[in-house]
C-alpha cells in the first residue's frame, strides 16, 4: 500500500477482453533483433524509481535480447489507465500491480497466469501468504515484488520519557497516550479517518466489511460496530489528538510524528525513509515498531499491502516470455535484497532479508509484525469496498453524522459494489 490508496476505488468493467495486439512496447520489432517490452512502474518516482531505473539496465546487460522501456505512472492513476489500456490497446507488457488490483484483473482476463512459467521458477522462495493474496480462482497472476502492512509506530525516546511501553492493546494505548502527554507535554498518538487505517480496529474484533465465503456484508455487524467504536474513541481524550479530516491529514499526522510533535501513530513501512528525514529520527534506532494493538478479541492485526509484478495476457507470445524472464529477474533474491537497501521496502523473500537488509531498523522492525498482517480475500472488489468508508468515516469522526447513520450509507454504498452480497 501506498499513500492515499485506500480512496482507490475500481472502476467499472469495459467487458472488453484483452486482445493480441501486443503491449505498450514497439510492435514493430525487427526480425532477429531485441524485443522491447514496456514495465509501467507505480512506484513513487523520487524515492524509488531510480532504483528501478537502475535494475532495468541491469537486467538488460544480462539479456542482450531484451530491451526494456520503462515508463513510471503515477499510482494514484495507474489503476485506471491500465483498465482503458487493456481493454483497448496500448497496455503495457509488465505492470507492478497494487495485490488489491490483482484479482480484479485478471477476473478481467487482463494478467497472464504464470503458475509454471519463469516467471515463478522459484516459487517455494516467497512468502506463501504473499503468494496467496496473487491469486484468483485457484491461478497466480502475480509475483510478490515487495510487502507491507501496518504497524505502530513510535517514538522510543518520549515513550522512555514518560515511563511507557509499546502497547499491547487500543485500551493500554489510551493510558499510554494520557501518561506521554502529562509527562512530556506531547500528544500520545494521532489516529488516520482513512478506512485502510481502521481496518485493523476490524481485525481485532474478529470481522471486516464484508464476509466473502458466506457472501455478506458485515459493516454494520455487532462487532464491526464495536470496532469502529473503538476507532472513534481514540480522537477525544487527554492524549489522543483529534481527527483532522482536511485533504492534507495524511501529511499533517506525519510531518507530526517524525518531528516528535506526536508520540504514536499508525503508519506502514512505505514512509521509513521519510521517518529518518524527520528531527526526531535522525538517530534511526529512536524509532520504535510494534504490532497494532489488539481489540477486545485479543487479536490483532493489520491488512497485507504491496504490490505484484504482472504480465498482460494480451501481449505477443515473444514479448510475453521476455516480461516473464524480466519478472524473474525482479524479484530475485539480489534484487530483492538491493530494493531493500535502497529503498528501505519490504521484500517479499525471506532469503533476500540478508544481514545487511536487516541491519536497517526499520526494515528489521516491520518485518517482526509481517506474522500479524492478514490477507485480503480473493475479491476482486474487495479494495474497491474501502471507498464508501473513506467517505463516510471522516463524517463521523468530525461529528457531522452518527456512527450508525455513517456505517448504513457506507452499507448502502458497498452493496451497490457487490450486488450479490446479502446485508
Amino acid at each position: 500500500m501506498r499513500r492515499g490508496i485506500a480512496a482507490t476505488a475500481l472502476v467499472a468493467s469495459l467487458a472488453l477482453s484483452a486482445t493480441a495486439c501486443g503491449g505498450d512496447s514497439d510492435s514493430g520489432d525487427k526480425a532477429g533483433g531485441p524485443v522491447t517490452i514496456t514495465w509501467w512502474d507505480t512506484s513513487n518516482a523520487t524515492n524509488e524509481a531510480p532504483t528501478y531505473k537502475a535494475l532495468v539496465k541491469e537486467f538488460e546487460a544480462a539479456n542482450k535480447g531484451i530491451k526494456v522501456k520503462y515508463v513510471n505512472v503515477p499510482f494514484d492513476q495507474a489503476q485506471n489507465k491500465f483498465d482503458t489500456a487493456a481493454g483497448s490497446k496500448g497496455a503495457p507488457d509488465v505492470l507492478r500491480s497494487e495485490v488489491g488490483w490483482t484479482p480484479a484483473f485478471a477476473k478481467k482476463g487482463f494478467f497472464l497466469p504464470l503458475d509454471g512459467t519463469e516467471a515463478l521458477k522459484e516459487q517455494d522462495k516467497f512468502k506463501s501468504n504473499l503468494l496467496e493474496q496473487a491469486k484468483y480462482e485457484g491461478k497466480t497472476y502475480g509475483v510478490p515484488f515487495t510487502t507491507d502492512t501496518l504497524a505502530l509506530v513510535y517514538n522510543k525516546e518520549l515513550f522512555e520519557k514518560a515511563g511507557v511501553e509499546a502497547p499491547k492493546t487500543w485500551d493500554e494505548l489510551k493510558k499510554a497516550a494520557a501518561t506521554i502527554k502529562e509527562k512530556t507535554g506531547v500528544d500520545g498518538y494521532w489516529g488516520s479517518t482513512q478506512a485502510y487505517y481502521a481496518q485493523s480496529f476490524l481485525y481485532g474484533e474478529g470481522t471486516d466489511t464484508v464476509d466473502v465465503d458466506a457472501k455478506k456484508i458485515t459493516v454494520k455487524s455487532p462487532e464491526a460496530k464495536k470496532a469502529y467504536g473503538t476507532w472513534l474513541s481514540l480522537f477525544k481524550g487527554k492524549g489522543l489528538h483529534k481527527a483532522d479530516v482536511t485533504a492534507d491529514a495524511y501529511a499533517h499526522i506525519q510531518d507530526a510524528f517524525v518531528n516528535g510533535k506526536v508520540a504514536a501513530i499508525i503508519q506502514g513501512p512505505w514512509e521509513i525513509t521519510n521517518f529518518y528525514k524527520g528531527s526526531a529520527f535522525k538517530d534511526k534506532n529512536n524509532l520504535g515498531i510494534a504490532t497494532v494493538p489488539a481489540g477486545s478479541t485479543g487479536k490483532a492485526g493489520a491488512p497485507t499491502g504491496g504490490h505484484n509484478l504482472s504480465v498482460y495476457a494480451g501481449s505477443t507470445e515473444d514479448k510475453q516470455q521476455a516480461a516473464l524472464k524480466f519478472v524473474n529477474f525482479m524479484t530475485s533474491a539480489k534484487a530483492q535484497e538491493t530494493i531493500a537497501l535502497k529503498n528501505s521496502t519490504l521484500p517479499t523473500r525471506d532469503d533476500a532479508y540478508t544481514d545487511k537488509v536487516k541491519a536497517d531498523p526499520g526494515i528489521a522492525g516491520y518485518q517482526t509484525v509481517l506474522s500479524a498482517a492478514q490477507p485480503r480475500p480473493a475479491l476482486p472488489e474487495y479494495s474497491s469496498l474501502w471507498g464508501p468508508l473513506d467517505d463516510e468515516l471522516p463524517q463521523i469522526a468530525s461529528g457531522k453524522d452518527s456512527l450508525d447513520k455513517g456505517l448504513t450509507d457506507a452499507e448502502i454504498a458497498i452493496a451497490k459494489l457487490v450486488p450479490d452480497f446479502s446485508k
